[in-house]
């Protein structure tokens, strides 16, 4: 499975970025699909996951009512809608891939290369 993110970049507090991540490869066993990030010297944390057969959505509290997860299965793409972004929600975005549900990032077994979301105040 290959994944390829897109659609990081600078935005003020309060703007909106829509992060893209591409899926190729043999992914009929990548029944979830999730975003990560990583600020600097902190711990990979969840942000949110959907399912690619229906839909079913999970966030982090720390951006629930602000961010959506949705996917297109016919490009096999699925998207992160930030609003209301802050600065704390500045890190590095992950998309990936596993075959079970868990927030825990070790659970998932293939990783897309990072897209930097910086929020600036």
């Amino acid at each position: 499975v290959q994944l390829q993110a897109c659609g990081g970049g600078l935005v003020q507090a309060g703007g909106s970025l829509r992060l893209s991540c591409a899926a190729s490869g043999r992914t009929f066993s990548s029944y979830f699909m999730g975003w990560f990030r990583q600020a600097p010297g902190k711990e990979r944390e969840f942000v949110a996951r959907i399912t690619w057969s229906r839909g079913t959505t999970l966030y982090a509290d720390s951006v629930k009512g602000r961010f959506t997860i949705s996917r297109d299965n016919a490009k096999s793409t699925v998207y992160l809608q930030m609003n209301s972004l802050k600065p704390e929600d500045t890190a590095v975005y992950y998309c990936a891939t596993a075959s079970s549900d868990s927030r825990w990032h070790g659970n998932y077994d293939y990783w897309g290369q990072g897209t930097q979301v910086t929020v600036s105040s």
